[in-house]
């Protein structure tokens, strides 16, 4: 029970409540504060919401999306907190947010948040809750110097922007002495990871108990998120962590989730998957998310399909050798026909593969490759069910392509891949095009974007409502802000610059002044040596 004087917090989720409450991250962040005496928290989704306390003291969001970032404005507003941190006084909630699109860069919806924690909750929540209580009578400005001290807790409003005389971004600078210069992600090396906090039948998987089985990927696809911006990979032991976290969650329901980049890189997993094969597990259904195509084998098919599993999840880029040697994907394409054989063979029905258009220097015989491997595979495996989700390439901060812009032939790609494969019946799963540039645009902007989120609130859902928005405000018709900080009053970034150009190395880019887990510098070295595999060998 929280204690008198406890922080009142509203965490929120930008979606409904089936969908936030499957969101494991959001559980671990509310089970952390609601196991604390000193925080009285309530949760908060689009669709409904625990009982509202009178006044807010703490106001925190997780976010995992980029197009979910308006929806942030509409849920402040239902909270009647001013959208602007510039604009809440000491009487207003902080507001807090966390999150893979946060911690990648917040610049775009930096003057939304009075506070951005980088990095794992398990190390960042405590230590914020820590330095707020310490200063928590303190005025607003004087509680955000002192939270700005706090590793990995990033105080947007003590850092300002520098534009050339063309717009270009010189750099984002401390606005005040004693004003960390830097602010570093942090990484938790405990040796447990999460597991499910709530079980419920109304989650999008329903009463299904989720475990966190590996962080990271040791792959380093070099367009990929979730492997750059969270390592190193870390794994916890199959004895002290992951089967106690499996024992806690099967004592409440006989569903089971294991969650990772690649799970069956966990070193223990085989281990882990024979203790799964006893007969007391007999009426379990375990499912897996993405696993490694190489680590296939026909004792995974096995014993997934005899714990309920119909199909199989593996990325595999591209069907073109040359692309996925681009990306670092260190993948044959003999292990893709292994991994589909040994899936069948298993009693499995089905197989999910994924794959991206518009990488860089693909070119439309790869787009072709793809498409002839999953008609390779179709021959090859009589029987078993073929899907292939496929989206566009988008640039993300700290991999190695944030350099790289979205290639507008992208759009033509995704449907070479539809006039290829549904007439032979394989089943095409494309992410929007139109979408994918919306998401570089927040995910390669500046603060300058601002204005452009906030007039996008209430008609996010629909691509015309971007680009109206982002109309508006290029024209200098969306609502004023009197207390707008100045980069907030330039014109928004350049719509082609940002989202489909090729950035020079030497370029300031919007979350430069935050450290991820990898420097610039070797970065840099993968992408060269990314783009190095890509061109063809002469021939002497």
């Amino acid at each position: 029970m929280p204690q008198p004087g406890a922080l009142r917090t509203v965490l929120a989720f930008p979606s409904t409540y089936s969908v936030g409450i499957t969101s494991l991250g959001f559980q671990v962040v509310w089970a952390t504060l609601a196991q604390r005496a000193d925080v009285d928290v309530r949760r908060l989704f689009t669709d409904q919401g625990d009982p509202p306390h009178r006044r807010l003291d703490l106001f925190g969001l997780s976010l995992s999306w980029e197009l979910d970032g308006p929806v942030l404005l509409e849920l402040l507003e239902r909270q009647r907190i001013p959208l602007w941190s510039h604009d809440r006084g000491d009487g207003d909630p902080i507001v807090f947010g966390g999150g893979p699109v946060l911690t990648a860069n917040p610049e775009p919806l930096a003057p939304f948040f009075d506070v951005v924690l980088l990095g794992d909750g398990e190390l960042l929540l405590p230590a914020f809750l820590d330095a707020l209580q310490a200063c928590r009578e303190a005025p607003r400005a004087e509680r955000l110097r002192q939270l700005a001290q706090v590793p990995g807790v990033y105080v947007p409003s003590l850092y300002a922007p520098r534009y050339g005389s063309e717009g270009q971004l010189l750099g984002i600078e401390p606005t005040e002495p004693g004003i960390p210069a830097t602010v570093a992600k942090q990484t938790w090396r405990g040796n447990t990871l999460s597991h499910s906090a709530v079980i419920t039948p109304a989650a999008a998987w329903p009463s299904i108990h989720m475990v966190e089985v590996v962080r990271s990927c040791p792959e380093l696809c070099r367009f990929c998120l979730a492997s750059y911006l969270t390592l190193p990979f870390r794994t916890p032991s199959l004895d002290d962590g992951l089967i106690p976290a499996v024992e806690k969650g099967l004592a409440a329901t006989r569903r089971l989730g294991l969650l990772g980049a690649s799970v069956t890189q966990h070193p223990q997993f085989a281990e882990l998957l024979g203790w799964l094969d006893q007969d007391r597990f007999e009426d379990t259904r375990v499912s897996v998310s993405s696993v490694r195509a190489a680590t296939v084998t026909p004792e995974l098919g096995r014993i997934l399909a005899k714990r309920g599993s119909r199909s199989l999840t593996i990325a595999i880029e591209s069907g073109s050798e040359r692309m996925r040697q681009v990306v670092n994907k260190k993948l044959a394409s003999e292990e893709i026909y292994a991994a589909a054989r040994y899936a069948k063979e298993g009693g499995l029905t089905g197989l999910k593969l994924y794959g991206m258009v518009g990488l860089p220097t693909e070119e439309e015989a790869d787009v072709e490759a793809t498409a002839a491997l999953l008609l390779a595979l179709k021959k090859a495996t009589p029987g078993l069910r073929l899907s292939l989700g496929v989206s566009t390439f988008v640039p993300k901060a700290h991999t190695p392509f944030q350099w790289q812009g979205v290639r507008p032939e992208a759009d033509k790609r995704l449907k070479l891949l539809a006039k290829r494969l549904k007439p032979k019946g394989i089943e095409l799963r494309p992410e929007s095009y139109g979408w994918s540039v919306i998401q570089a645009l927040i995910s390669r902007s500046d603060r300058r974007l601002a204005p452009v989120i906030a007039a996008a609130r209430g008609r996010h859902e629909s691509l015309g409502g971007w680009k109206q928005a982002y109309r508006a405000v290029l024209a200098g018709e969306h609502e004023a802000a009197p207390s707008r900080t100045a980069d907030t009053q330039l014109p928004p970034p350049p719509w082609e610059e940002v989202i489909h150009a090729t950035w020079s190395p030497e370029r300031v880019l919007p979350w430069q002044h935050l450290e991820g887990p990898l420097p610039p510098a070797t970065l840099l070295k993968h992408a060269q040596e990314a783009l190095a595999a890509g061109v063809p060998t002469a021939v002497a």
